[in-house]
């Protein structure tokens, strides 16, 4: 495969991309093919894994603080699991569940829900995302900051605490609280949108990401949000509240670290830009999306989310099950512009945790800067 490393940064100066109707031209028709059926197959088998660990936990697990390694287990093999019914949903957003748009949204909302998602508010985000990827003033999520005087060392260049220990601690905060905080104030979303909430799309927040005409849908996405946190609270008054924490609120976690560092390491690396106008274009944006390896056992869980993603914001209606041969075809049209990161996905999270902060002008783009020691 195409490495991504070291990349051709006179590429960007190119005048010329491929046309967006070109590099679709690319992609096998058969690729664009939604079947319902197959569909809920894979939908089928998320649900198996996550309803068989809750049950099996349930049913055979003391909930004693002497089993707790066995429930640190349990949390994060059910959070790996049940981050598949996340990407399901996530496909019901885009249209690549099923051509009723009735059902996959109906699905998409009640899964998104079940995992404390507000379906509607999230797809109207997301779809800014894509629409804006990698724009440094209107992307949506991983936004970089742009370096700032007073953050600057003597030699002008960023600097924030640094070393392993402010590494590992900076990757644990982002993983276990980037999710809640992007839905609840917009952190890491457009500095221009300002602090947006998904559950609330009026003032006191910023409501330029949720226009007028998306209030119903977000309204409707809080009361989804809103009966399952219900259940959740009958169930902990039922069962008692360490029940719930141990069998859902742990895989809950997992699940939104999972969704953070796929998000993060999607659209982020030292040797991916970032641009502004008149530089950016939605095709220039859409490649600096990487692909990158995660295996066959967690590709088949999470449907292919990470090491297809590149085919993904090609076009975001190519089926999970149709996303790798849609990624070959590409890779080998237009093999200058594909990304491919081969680096072990630990590594890589931590490359990027340590070096991708600040970004600063550069030759064609806005690039990340390395930290310097304090």
């Amino acid at each position: 495969m195409t490495a991504l490393f070291p990349p051709d940064r006179a590429l960007l100066a190119r005048p010329i991309l491929p046309t967006r109707a070109e590099v679709r031209a690319s992609i096998p028709a058969e690729c664009f093919e939604r079947r319902t059926a197959r569909a809920f197959a894979h939908l089928a088998l998320s649900l198996v894994l996550v309803a068989g660990m809750v049950g099996a936990a349930a049913a055979w697990l003391p909930m004693t603080w002497a089993w707790l390694p066995v429930w640190l287990i349990y949390a994060v093999a059910c959070g790996t699991a049940a981050t598949g019914l996340w990407v399901i949903a996530h496909e019901c957003g885009h249209g690549a569940f099923s051509p009723n748009r009735r059902l996959e949204n109906g699905v998409g909302f009640v899964l998104h829900s079940a995992l404390l998602v507000p379906y509607f508010s999230w797809q109207r985000s997301h779809g800014v995302h894509h629409a804006r990827t990698n724009h440094l003033d209107e992307g949506e999520t991983h936004v970089p900051r742009r370096a700032a005087a007073p953050s600057r060392d003597a030699e002008g260049r960023p600097r924030r605490p640094s070393g392993p220990v402010a590494n590992a601690l900076g990757i644990a905060q982002t993983l276990l609280f980037g999710w809640p905080a992007y839905l609840l104030v917009g952190l890491t979303g457009s500095e221009r949108r300002g602090r947006s909430n998904h559950f609330w799309p009026v003032q006191p927040f910023d409501t330029e990401l949720f226009p007028a005409r998306w209030h119903r849908r977000v309204w409707a996405s809080a009361a989804g949000v809103a009966v399952v946190v219900g259940l959740l609270v009958a169930a902990a008054v039922k069962f008692g509240i360490v029940a719930v924490l141990a069998l859902y609120v742990g895989p809950y976690l997992v699940m939104n670290a999972w969704l953070v560092g796929y998000t993060w390491l999607q659209h982020t690396n030292v040797d991916i830009p970032h641009f502004a106008e008149p530089e950016w274009s939605w095709l220039l944006g859409a490649f600096q999306t990487v692909d990158r390896p995660y295996g066959r056992l967690i590709d088949t869980v999470h449907h292919r989310i990470g090491s297809t993603h590149v085919a993904h914001h090609i076009d975001h209606r190519i089926p999970h099950y149709q996303a790798a041969r849609a990624t070959d075809a590409v890779r080998q049209a237009f093999p200058e512009w594909y990304r491919y990161d081969p680096t072990p996905i630990p590594l890589a999270l931590w490359r990027v945790g340590r070096d991708c902060d600040f970004v600063e002008p550069g030759e064609h783009g806005w690039w990340f800067q390395p930290p310097s020691p304090r």
